[in-house]
């Protein structure tokens, strides 16, 4: 995309929960942050598409603070160097986002172009995305918000629609005459009818200076809480996190209702560059290559005399006899079965298990930390055994335990151990224990990743009998 403009400010949106996707994207783990369509995250795909320095100055992150080691780990993995990762205390919805990052870079470039991008799309035509940049920056940069409208493949109600009005002097950039938010299909049928209906993306170019005064125009609220937030703010590790009582403060509300739908400065870019936003599994089964019957097969999965299905099965066989139009995903600890046409439903699922406390609406059995993972192999009254890895170089808080003792098994890697007053490295088949109440660490000090068996006996194995001494990572 060569250009004599400045460099865009890409700004990506990742604070969303992916619940339509249950059960494998889950609060501790969202959609943007798993592989849905390769082996890149969809937070990685967003990231790689502004990768190109010539054109985007590195990349601003906002995201939920439980998910900072996550999004962190995939952007090192890409070799990219974010601006800053911006912490959000709280969930607030776009318009306090985007205005957030506005005011981190209208501190060093006021009259920035910012290119907002949600973390968890697919597209899969980047020249045709990166010319729609083009255009939409040009708009922009005259004190514009561009919109990208998406061509319609259908009359599909779970989109809202932006309806085009005059060209708005810049080629393939028409103003925005109305939005219209998830109509029902007649009303959706009626606007593709009239040939000048676009999907909302969701993708917003725009000044950081405009935004911000807009906003003090339209939303006051907003535009203060998130200049607050920034001030009060301040380092913590390689991350930037927001003051939490005056972001809290915040409105929580979208962009689209706090400014779009009521600046006289919209305008839409009209773009075919195959987009999904990957909000259903509906939308996973028409983006993915299916075979004769219709089928759309991931994992390890037979499919005998059915049609039309899409199956996900990342962890054992599935087979299919004699269905038609059904989807199946299964995970560790959970599996749905659903009519395909349903997959926008999938939301009253995870509200009902959420009333029931259950803890597959939030984690799945293997838990990510800063330093690797963990997953439970098994789980009793008095014991649980947990399968441990530690990436290179990974290590653990010191701490220790009022209710619980610990048996270490290292099956590969090495392992340093702190024990007491015990300092020991252990290799694979050896194994250390942990009494209860003693302080301990557990480090990888090799080249490859450390795994272990965890035996934890004891009266209590909640992860919050945990009292931590000192932290790498700096959590309390």
């Amino acid at each position: 995309m060569p250009s004599s403009r400045p460099r865009l400010h890409p700004v990506i949106l990742s604070g969303g929960s992916g619940t339509r996707l249950w059960p494998l994207s889950r609060a501790d783990l969202p959609k943007q942050l798993l592989p849905l369509l390769g082996p890149s995250s969809l937070l990685q795909e967003t990231a790689t598409r502004v990768a190109d320095t010539a054109s985007f100055a590195p990349p601003l992150v906002v995201c939920n603070e439980e998910h900072r080691f996550l999004v962190a780990e995939q952007l090192r993995a890409l070799g990219i160097v974010p601006a800053a990762i911006v912490l959000e205390p709280i969930g607030r919805n776009t318009a306090p986002a985007v205005a957030v990052a506005a005011a981190i870079i209208a501190r060093e470039d006021p009259a920035g172009v910012m290119l907002v991008l949600p973390s968890d799309h697919h597209i899969a035509d980047l020249a045709a995305f990166l010319a729609a940049v083009e255009r939409a920056a040009a708009a922009a940069a005259a004190g514009r918000f561009a919109l990208f409208g998406i061509r319609p493949t259908g009359p599909d109600s779970g989109y809202g629609y932006i309806v085009q009005g005059q060209e708005a002097g810049t080629d393939g950039v028409f103003v925005v005459d109305r939005f219209v938010e998830k109509p029902p299909r007649a009303d959706a049928e009626a606007l593709l009818a009239g040939g000048h209906a676009w999907w909302n993306s969701g993708i917003f170019v725009l000044r950081a200076d405009r935004y911000l005064a807009e906003l003090e125009r339209l939303q006051p609220a907003i535009a203060a809480a998130a200049r607050a937030a920034v001030a009060a703010g301040g380092g913590d590790l390689d991350f930037l996190r927001l003051g939490r009582e005056a972001f809290a403060a915040s409105p929580s509300i979208s962009i689209d209702h706090a400014v779009m739908e009521h600046t006289a400065d919209a305008v839409v870019v009209p773009v075919d560059m195959a987009w999904s936003d990957l909000g259903s599994w509906q939308a996973l089964w028409e983006i993915t290559e299916k075979d004769a019957d219709g089928n759309a097969l991931t994992g390890d999965v037979l499919a005998l005399d059915s049609r039309d299905c899409y199956v996900r099965a990342d962890k054992r066989l599935v087979a299919l006899l004699g269905v038609e139009g059904i989807s199946v995903v299964d995970t560790d600890d959970a599996i749905i079965v659903m009519a395909r046409d349903r997959s926008q439903d999938v939301r009253q699922v995870v509200d009902v298990l959420a009333l029931r406390k259950r803890p597959e609406v939030k984690s799945h059995k293997r838990i990510y930390r800063p330093w690797g993972y963990y997953e439970t192999i098994d789980l009793g009254t008095r014991h649980q055994v947990k399968h441990i890895q530690v990436k290179e170089g990974g290590k653990l808080s010191l701490q220790m335990h009022h209710h619980r003792a610990e048996h270490w098994i290292v099956v590969n890697g090495t392992a340093r151990v702190v024990c007491g007053t015990e300092n020991r490295l252990l290799r694979e088949n050896e194994s250390i224990y942990i009494p209860l109440g003693e302080q301990h660490r557990l480090e990888n000090p090799g080249r490859i990743p450390l795994d272990l068996i965890e035996v934890q006996t004891g009266s209590y194995l909640g992860e919050d009998d945990i009292v931590r001494f000192e932290d790498t990572y700096g959590r309390t």
